[in-house]
């Protein structure tokens, strides 16, 4: 193989995880629900 191919595709991975974590950082985040528990637990 090429001299170059790991140090390419690892060029390659840095590029991609970049642009994912870029896009990751502006994504909304999804807010849960807080279920209210009743006061009285015997209901």
């Amino acid at each position: 193989m090429a001299d170059g191919y790991l140090e390419t595709h690892q060029r390659d991975y840095e590029k991609r995880k970049t642009a994912w974590l870029r896009k990751k950082a502006h994504l909304q985040k999804l807010q849960t629900r807080q279920i209210a528990k009743p006061d009285d637990e015997a209901l």
